[in-house]
């Protein structure tokens, strides 16, 4: 991520954070959603939050870095973070497996 010269207060890059997570909580149709990240995010960055994802339950599931590479072409790199933010992270991944799908 390129250095910006205007480097906000923790507390505020925290409040910008939780204004993020408040407006992607509001959504409640997944097309909404869908809608949003394509507007926030580049193309590079949603590919990098989808290989992220499509990783979580294979790596749940157990599957071996190699093969989980192999199977969906994401880096082993990438596979072992997710892997260690799933162990160590703030349980994101987690809340989002074990939510309801919705049925939109």
């Amino acid at each position: 991520m390129k250095s910006r010269p205007y480097n906000p207060p923790k507390r505020e890059a925290d409040a910008d954070f939780r204004q993020l997570a408040r407006a992607l909580a509001a959504l409640d149709d997944p097309r909404q959603v869908a809608a949003f990240l394509r507007d926030l995010c580049t193309p590079a960055e949603l590919e990098a939050l989808c290989d992220r994802w499509k990783v979580v339950p294979l790596i749940v599931a157990g599957e071996p870095y190699r093969g989980i590479h192999e199977r969906t072409g994401v880096s082993v790199t990438t596979i072992g973070r997710v892997a260690r933010t799933l162990e160590h992270g703030a349980g994101g991944y987690a809340a989002a497996l074990a939510a309801p799908t919705p049925s939109h």
